[in-house]
């Protein structure tokens, strides 16, 4: 599948059918091993096969062409780039407790990657691929009804404010991030013609406060940082809500008998090689973190995929 992505199998295919041959020749897969790839992808039920047509399924059409809005192949590109080359260091993950990534001298990941501007584009992507399932989800199951403004807390490109405000037009806000990435983000928002709405705060979530809206939001936030850090990033959210003011945390939350959601583990194992003190969390573990700051009426519910949020009302 990360070859198939990378090789821009999936957008080729959505153009229409194609034979082997075909394939191959737009491309530029060897032949010895041409058939024997797509009848992989066939096998695992990424494509489809009849009268020696190959053609995407109607999942890999909608997400892996990356000309269509809903594409997540992004945090595909991710893991062939950066992450597939790090798991090889497992093992000494495990035996040293340290990252082994860019950031293996003691160095902060996010310092690292958005200095780069080629790492950035690829995380930045990556972020909307994972997040896109979520944000559809999220739009679907708050009362968005009752909030008229919500700020994603570490927003990345703004696949998640994007999402709420072209499903719900009472909305507006957009995302707090580090100045890096505000080109991106607004370069996002504008490709859907939502820059009246929605706009960039810049700032960094340790050092400043955060901007106040009816509802903030952390995806895929909370996991990157330790125990005494998550405390403080639902605390700084707290002061910076109004009463009544929902915080929504989502991540891969591990189910709290910690045997069913495997890939919320394996984030975690993840987190282990990417950063210097994250984690993932079991449900329980952050309700408990946000009544510990005040909030109330927390709840998780499963939100796509291995997702789930974590909501409190300040």
């Amino acid at each position: 599948m990360l070859s198939a992505v990378e090789l821009g199998l999936f957008s080729t295919l959505a153009r229409g059918p194609l034979s082997a041959d075909q394939l191959a020749g737009q491309l530029g897969v060897h032949p010895r091993s041409a058939r024997d790839f797509f009848d992989a992808l066939v096998s695992l039920g990424m494509l489809s096969r009849r009268d020696g047509q190959y053609a995407n399924t109607p999942e890999t059409d909608l997400f892996l062409d990356e000309a269509k809005p809903t594409y997540l192949g992004g945090v595909l590109q991710l893991s062939t780039e950066r992450l597939y080359g790090f798991w090889g260091s497992l093992t000494e993950a495990l035996r040293t407790g340290k990252p082994q990534n860019e950031i293996k001298d003691g160095s902060n990941f996010f310092e690292v990657a958005y200095r780069e501007p080629d790492l950035m584009r690829h995380f930045l992507n990556g972020m909307t691929g994972v997040t896109m399932g979520s944000a559809l989800a999220i739009a679907e199951k708050i009362p968005w009804a009752q909030y008229r403004t919500v700020i994603d807390i570490g927003c990345a490109q703004g696949c998640l404010p994007v999402q709420l405000a072209r499903r719900h037009r009472h909305l507006t806000g957009g995302g707090f991030d580090l100045p890096p990435v505000g080109p991106a983000f607004e370069e996002y928002v504008h490709s859907f013609d939502l820059d009246d709405r929605l706009r960039f705060h810049s700032g960094d979530f340790f050092a400043d406060p955060l901007p106040s809206a009816d509802v903030l939001v952390m995806g895929h936030v909370l996991h990157d940082w330790d125990l005494e850090e998550k405390k403080l990033l639902i605390g700084k959210a707290y002061d910076a809500l109004s009463p009544g003011g929902l915080l929504v945390v989502y991540d891969g939350v591990i189910d709290d008998d910690r045997r069913e959601n495997s890939f919320g583990l394996l984030m975690s194992l993840n987190m282990l090689i990417e950063t210097h003190g994250g984690f993932d969390y079991t449900g329980a573990d952050c309700r408990g973190w946000l009544a510990a700051a005040g909030f109330r009426d927390c709840y998780t519910e499963r939100l796509a995929g291995p997702d789930s949020m974590v909501v409190g009302i300040k």
